[in-house]
């Protein structure tokens, strides 16, 4: 992502190779070595996945929660960012007995 160097709006590229901003209209080159650093949207989706299997041999923490799956009062828990970084993170839990895996997201 990029951002304008008049206005700090997002900016936007086009077919020219130039970075333009949607607000201001001010445009700048693209810097490929630059926009190689940059983690896109693509990159995200392919985040580490976390094996919760042995999640006790792995130190997550515990905490009382009612799992719905079968009832226990016990879980492992760990937190991770899925959304957008200005998103808070996503608490994720697993069943200390059944192993079912749920989320709580913010409302």
């Amino acid at each position: 992502m990029e951002f304008c160097d008049e206005c700090g709006s997002m900016m936007k590229t086009n077919d020219e190779g130039m970075w333009v901003c949607a607000s201001c209209g001010y445009e700048k080159p693209r810097d490929s070595a630059n926009e190689a650093q940059m983690t896109t949207t693509q990159g995200q989706e392919h985040s580490e996945v976390i094996d919760v299997s042995d999640a006790e041999d792995k130190g997550l923490p515990t905490t009382t929660v009612h799992c719905p799956e079968c009832g226990n009062d016990r879980a492992y828990w760990y937190m991770q960012q899925i959304r957008s970084a200005d998103e808070s993170e996503t608490r994720f839990f697993v069943c200390t007995e059944c192993e079912h895996k749920w989320r709580e997201d913010d409302h």
